[in-house]
């Protein structure tokens, strides 16, 4: 029996339909929108003074968590960790820019994704991006063949994608602010000052200009028609880049915006439980169909949210700044171990000296008698306990208090537990491995050349770079002499 030319093209139609639906990809695509050094200064985390009219959408559009916090208070451990939905005391790159690498013995996001079958890119978010961006995280890996591309818009047709976008603002240096931003809260434990409030302003303006990028990344997914089938998870690698924020295991150093929107999947909603970074991962697999039972974080799109009851957090060497703090909080209570004492809460750290013209500030001021704090002390307590609902800027140390006791026992003991169960890694004296005298010259020679570029001395005392800080921000001078 002999088909005519026509009716064999039906049926070769027919089967090529019939076998694309079959195999039709109708999984959700997964953006991270990553910030680089963000705290919660945004409007719709009740923040005034501060223009995020993109991010106020999203949050409207998707589940806001007001209680999300890193595991480290620096980018490229805190990256290790959620890259990983691992601590990063627990896979051996707790260092900032780790220099001994260890294997890295688990998969990372993209190797899961990839293996899933999705288009893995990474850049800015904007259509034909060919430039890498930052991706910084401890472990090592191939940039020639980690990421598909740069841009989703290279994937096959009908392949999902998973794209990670990587947005400096608002790391330093800042995007100059147009004003002074008087009526923007300043965290109590800063001098209110002239300086203050200009180096301030300058992190909102910054913070302003990351709003717009994600803005822009919000209309290409609304113009390409993907928006509803697209998990958007926005947070900050970690907390603000302030002195006591970034490298410190305060709130400000850990606490970071998260936001969830998933328009087929997830209702507009406000969290209130704690949430983590390592949360993350876990949440773009169960999403996405893929296995996470090795992992420890929870989902943040499941239909109810439950939180976390405790979040450990971790903080090592921050470059020429060798330390080892651990930290476990509760949503009441905040636990701080520091295992060197004997350290200064302001130790020599070329990034903060060269980056934070209030900690130069309160330098000064102190040695006027102009301001005191705990923060100026030549030592540090070995442990520090405070009651976030009463004290949420973390400045009444309640580790020595008798009416304290049982709660310092519970959650000292709690942090050992954590250390142990993950095989905390940071008690290995890091000297055995890497050359810390040649590290610490390395360290030296860039805050130099940094200092020499700026025309300054290297060993400038601290009220002529005071003036010299004074001048980078057009500050007034009347309160300085």
């Amino acid at each position: 029996m002999r088909i005519n030319a026509n009716l064999w093209l039906a049926i070769l139609f027919a089967s090529v339909f019939c076998i694309q639906s079959a195999t039709a990809d109708d999984r959700p695509n997964v953006v991270w929108i990553i910030s680089d050094d963000l705290g919660p200064e945004l409007g719709c985390y009740g923040y005034p003074d501060v223009q995020t009219p993109n991010l106020d959408r999203l949050a409207s559009e998707g589940r806001r968590f007001e209680k999300a916090f890193s595991t480290s208070p620096v980018c490229s451990s805190s990256r290790s960790a959620f890259q990983t939905g691992h601590y990063q005391t627990e896979i051996g790159y707790h260092h900032h820019l780790t220099r001994a690498k260890p294997p890295l013995t688990v998969p990372t996001a993209v190797d899961r994704m990839r293996e899933a079958g999705y288009f893995i890119s990474h850049g800015d978010g904007s259509a034909g991006n060919t430039k890498r961006h930052k991706y910084g995280v401890n472990y090592p890996y191939d940039k020639a063949t980690h990421f598909d591309a740069m841009d989703w818009a290279g994937r096959a047709d009908g392949q999902p994608f998973f794209a990670q976008v990587h947005i400096k603002e608002p790391h330093r240096p800042f995007v100059p602010s147009d004003r002074i931003r008087e009526q923007a809260p300043i965290p109590p434990y800063y001098p209110d000052h002239p300086i203050t409030r200009a180096d301030w302003s300058n992190y909102l303006a910054s913070i302003e200009k990351l709003d717009r990028i994600v803005g822009q990344i919000l209309d290409r997914l609304d113009n390409e028609g993907i928006r509803d089938n697209t998990l958007v998870i926005f947070f900050g690698d970690h907390g603000r880049p302030h002195v006591r924020g970034k490298q410190w295991l305060y709130d400000g150093g850990l606490h970071t915006p998260l936001i969830v929107r998933w328009p087929n999947a997830l209702k507009p909603s406000v969290e209130s439980e704690m949430a983590s970074l390592l949360d993350v991962l876990p949440t773009t697999l169960q999403a996405t169909g893929v296995d996470s039972n090795d992992l420890a974080g929870k989902n943040l799109v499941a239909k109810e949210w439950t939180g976390h009851q405790q979040l450990f957090a971790a903080r090592d060497r921050c470059g020429d700044a060798p330390d080892r703090i651990r930290s476990v909080r509760t949503d009441r209570y905040k636990y701080i171990r520091n295992f060197h004492p004997e350290k200064s809460y302001l130790q020599l750290s070329s990034y903060k000296k060269l980056s934070y013209p209030v900690e130069t500030l309160m330098k000064v001021l102190h040695a006027n008698g102009q301001w005191d704090s705990p923060w100026m002390a030549t030592s540090r307590p070995e442990e520090e306990l405070y009651d976030l609902q009463n004290d949420p800027h973390e400045m009444n140390n309640l580790a020595a208090s008798p009416d304290h006791q049982s709660t310092l026992e519970r959650f000292r003991q709690s942090l050992n537990n954590w250390m142990e169960e993950t095989n905390d890694q940071g008690a290995q004296d890091e000297s055995l491995v890497v050359d810390m005298e040649a590290l610490m010259a390395e360290k030296r020679q860039w805050y130099e050349r940094t200092m020499q570029r700026r025309g300054l001395s290297p060993d400038i005392s601290d009220r002529d770079y005071l003036e010299w800080w004074k001048q980078q921000l057009q500050t007034p001078s009347d309160r300085l002499k």
